[in-house]
């Protein structure tokens, strides 16, 4: 299959028996052809094309409820790399565009006798579930942003293309207007007509789509290959371990574990500190503990303070039940 693919396409470049396009300029032909080459894309795509092409009556062209449902199957179950480039493919010629455009075909999916209301489309779309929640997704993912590079939320293309593919299948299906190569606008089949006092509402919804930068720039960075890594990425942080923290013996069951005692000795060596005793301030220390420690009167819970020395400072209570308590335990 696929070498009989590859020689098909040799042929009509090399005899020029399509003279509609110029396959090296036409991406769009390319776009069909490489979906051609898978099965899904192949079986999908030919299932609606023969559901929108089956005329039903002379009045009316086609069953377009199956060909809605038909394209939201393609849309959902091909990978984009296959949809999208059908979809958003760029174009040099109008033969191209109007390939583009045919994506979709708009003489059953899209267009209709005459253009409803957009609001009154916009109020039927939200009474289905689904509709409601993709033209939202459109709405979040497609909003015009000043603030960015692109025009995009997040500068991000790819969310904004994949809630335009995923609006197609509804009534509310957008679909290029016309068969221009690069002036691409794109809207849903409606008109503001008869809105009477809601026509700037109206014209506001309707130019989400038709004069919306973002959706213009992701469609066009797409066809030419320049939305690759356009969202900036954010600088991973470092995955940092959690400090090593060192395992303490347990207080003693009489001692109360309130953070009230660690800050009156933090507060007691401060005042040591300050009274000069930097450069020796761990011999000091030991010392201050040493003389508290051996002027404790035997068999009770008081101190004699020296009038001397480093614990010439009152150490505060606090401190004196600890040092007692450190001094129990360690006998």
């Amino acid at each position: 299959m696929i070498l009989a693919n590859a020689f098909c396409l040799f042929f009509f470049l090399g005899t020029g028996a399509d003279p509609v396009v110029s396959a090296k300029s036409n991406h769009c032909l390319d776009a069909a052809k490489a979906c051609n080459l898978n099965d899904n894309c192949k079986k999908l795509r030919s299932s609606y094309i023969s559901i929108c092409n089956r005329e039903i009556s002379p009045t009316e062209r086609c069953n377009r409820r199956k060909c809605h449902k038909a394209l939201r199957q393609f849309f959902d179950r091909v990978p984009s790399e296959y949809t999208y480039r059908m979809l958003f493919c760029s174009c040099q010629d109008q033969a191209c565009a109007e390939r583009r455009r045919q994506t979709i075909l708009p003489s059953c999916s899209y267009e209709d006798k005459e253009k409803p209301n957009c609001l009154d489309l916009r109020s039927l779309c939200r009474t289905d579930h689904l509709c409601r929640s993709r033209l939202a997704d459109f709405h979040t993912n497609c909003r015009a942003s000043y603030r960015t590079l692109t025009s995009c939320p997040a500068d991000n293309y790819q969310a904004c293309l994949g809630s335009y593919a995923g609006m197609i299948g509804f009534d509310m299906t957008p679909n290029y207007v016309d068969s221009s190569p690069t002036g691409i606008v794109v809207s849903p089949w409606c008109s503001c007509r008869g809105s009477g006092n809601m026509e700037e509402e109206c014209e506001k919804f309707l130019r989400d789509f038709t004069e919306n930068p973002c959706l213009r720039n992701a469609i066009q960075a797409f066809g030419n290959g320049t939305d690759v890594n356009v969202s900036p990425k954010s600088p991973l942080l470092q995955a940092t371990q959690a400090p090593k923290v060192e395992k303490t013996p347990s207080l003693p069951d009489d001692l109360s574990d309130s953070t009230s005692l660690g800050t009156s000795v933090i507060t007691t060596c401060t005042s040591v500190q300050e009274q000069g005793l930097k450069a020796n301030n761990s011999k000091e220390l030991s010392m201050c503990f040493t003389e508290l420690t051996t002027n404790i009167i035997p068999g009770s819970n008081k101190v004699i303070r020296p009038n001397s020395g480093p614990c010439r400072a009152r150490p505060s209570a606090a401190l004196t039940a600890l040092l007692l308590l450190l001094l129990k335990w360690a006998l």
